[in-house]
Formats: structure tokens, sequence, C-alpha cells
């Protein structure tokens, strides 16, 4: 964020860039399609918009852009609801277009923005937003008054950030992957040797291990003291370390904490499957089987294209796992939906 306000030129990114084409095709094709809901006469696009909304003749409008008090905002489509008096203002409800199947957080706090923008704007207020995504053009109703109050939380902290003296400090987290300049903060936290670098590591074990005077990856290493365990804790699992992580790294060596259990009975079934979390579907299961009567590992591999065959290939799976004497019996009806 700081890095665009200082307009420093990112290096790309694969994800984020296809990410961008496919939301402003969604988003182009979704205001065509909903403007198409409305009358002709009642349509506007990227209108002047009045202070006063008795002046506005549209009923609903696309690339509506507002400005006032140092926000502006260009709202993807906004309806304005007929007014129920003379002595009661116009009720607008902002939209937005969002080609994922999964709304995150930041969806929701962005069509927030637009609301807080256009209540400032025209002074009427938005009660609630909606949102259109997936692949299926669901509409989400999404109510905009406690989230109004996190955006102008988030508005002051960004203001006192951008008008500070210091950078802000450095974290590498999982939104990197998605970040034009995820080259460039990573290349920082290395020359640093972040504590970031650790995956897993949250915002509060960050804190308490700079507490203690641990900044790098490096000095976290040399924190780690192996335990030794009581035969009452035996058979609990040990519990994640990141300093042992950190010695691994600086040491570069695989390091197995505990008395790893290799011993593996004569029938026995690993399971992987890979879906799309997003849109909450599984496309592939992958299974190895090792019967008693063979040294070799069964390989099955399951693909699914669309929802039926999503369908076929988890009762092909519970059909093999029955054939081979994991299950025995069945019925996918009763099964939850793996998770």
């Amino acid at each position: 964020m700081l890095a665009r306000a200082h307009a420093e030129p990112g290096k790309g990114n694969e994800y984020a860039e296809w990410a961008r084409l496919k939301s402003e095709a969604y988003r182009e094709d979704g205001r065509k399609r909903w403007l198409a809901t409305f009358p002709e006469n009642g349509r506007a696009v990227a209108p002047l918009i009045s202070v006063h909304a008795k002046d506005l003749t549209w009923r609903v409008a696309t690339d509506v852009r507002l400005q006032t008090n140092g926000l502006e905002s260009r709202l993807q489509a906004l309806e304005k609801m007929p007014s129920e008096g003379r002595a009661k203002p116009a009720q607008f409800i902002p939209y937005r277009f969002q080609f994922t199947n999964k709304l995150a957080k930041n969806d929701k706090l962005s069509l927030a923005f637009d609301a807080l923008v256009l209540s400032e704007a025209m002074g009427c207020e938005a009660g609630f937003g909606k949102v259109i995504h997936g692949d299926r053009r669901a509409t989400l109703k999404v109510k905009l008054s406690s989230l109004v109050s996190m955006v102008q939380k988030e508005i002051k902290d960004l203001t006192a950030l951008l008008a500070g003296n210091s950078p802000p400090e450095l974290v590498l987290n999982r939104h990197c992957a998605e970040c034009e300049f995820q080259d460039r903060c990573y290349k920082k936290a290395k020359e640093t040797d972040d504590l970031s670098l650790l995956s897993g590591m949250s915002d509060k074990e960050r804190v308490k291990y700079r507490n203690r005077g641990l900044f790098s990856v490096t000095q976290l290493s040399y924190a780690y003291r192996p335990r030794r365990r009581s035969k009452r804790a035996s058979n609990k699992s040990v519990k994640y370390d990141h300093s042992l992580k950190a010695l691994a790294i600086r040491e570069n060596k695989i390091h197995v904490a505990g008395t790893p259990l290799l011993a593996l009975p004569d029938r026995y079934a690993f399971v992987d499957v890979e879906g799309t979390p997003d849109e909450q579907t599984y496309y592939l299961i992958g299974l190895l089987v090792k019967k008693p009567d063979s040294p070799e590992l069964v390989r099955y591999s399951l693909w699914a294209d669309d929802d039926s065959d999503e369908r076929k290939i988890w009762n092909e799976f519970l059909h093999i796992l029955k054939r081979e004497a994991f299950l025995r019996s069945f019925t996918l009806e009763a099964m939850k939906r793996p998770s």
C-alpha cells in the first residue's frame, strides 16, 4: 500500500494480473446483465451526480464517481430506491461485482467504503449494499453500519501511516503471493533475516520473540532448547516450535521432534484430495493402497470435470475402500460433504 502511495513501480505478479483481468471482465459483464433488468429510460452510465437526490432522473447507474473530504470512490453500480415520502430522504443501494464464489472480508469493506463516500457526498445513508458474485451470480445482501465504522478506523490508521516519516514494519504474510511488490518485500526481509520469513508465525508470537530480543531467524535458532519429556506426556504430540524450524534453516538440516513410529500395518491406504477452496469443490482424489499379499502399492487417480463428476468420483472412492476391505458398508447420501 505504501509503495503504491509513493508511486513505486511494481514488477508485476502473474496471479495479480490474472485476477485483475478476471475481475474487470466479470465486472463489465455483471453490470451489463444488471442494467438489462431495469427499464432503459431509468438507466445511466457514468452520470454527473447532483448533491440533491431529488434531481436525479435515473433509477440505476453504473460507474458513479464520487469525491468528498479527501475521499474518492468509483461505485461500480448504484440503485436509487423510490422515496417513501416527501419528508424522507432518498435511499441508495451500492453494488459490487466479484468473480470469486467465496467472498472475503475485504470485499464487504470495499462496499462499505462506497457507502461511506456516498453518504458524505450526498448526505444520505446506505443501510445495506449488495454483492453479485461467483459463477452462479448469487446476490449477497450486506448490512453496512458496523462495516462503515471499521472503514473509518482503517482510513484514520492509513492517513496516519502515510503522514509519518518512517515506513511501517515489513511483515510478510499470505497475501504477498497476490502482490506486485512481492519480490521487493521478500528481498528486504531476506536482507534483515526477518522473523516473518517463518510462515505460520502469528503477530503475537512475533511480538513475544522481539520483546525477548530476538529479531531475526538466526537469533531465534539459538534460542532452541530441547526439553526432556516426562513419561506422562509420552503419548501427547510435540508442540510446534518456531525456534526448531529456525535451527533447521540455519544448519540446513532436517530435525525430527520426538521419536517417530514408522511401523506400518499389512494393509493401509494413503489419500490425497485436491480441490478449489474458493468454489468449495473437489476435482481429484488420489489413493494409494497397500495390500497384505503384495509389496507393491496400487494407485488410483479419480478426476472430476464438473459437479456431476464430483459425486461420481466420491462414489467410486467409497466403492474402492469397500472393495479393499477398509469399509464394510456405506451410504453416500448419509455422508457429509467433505471439507
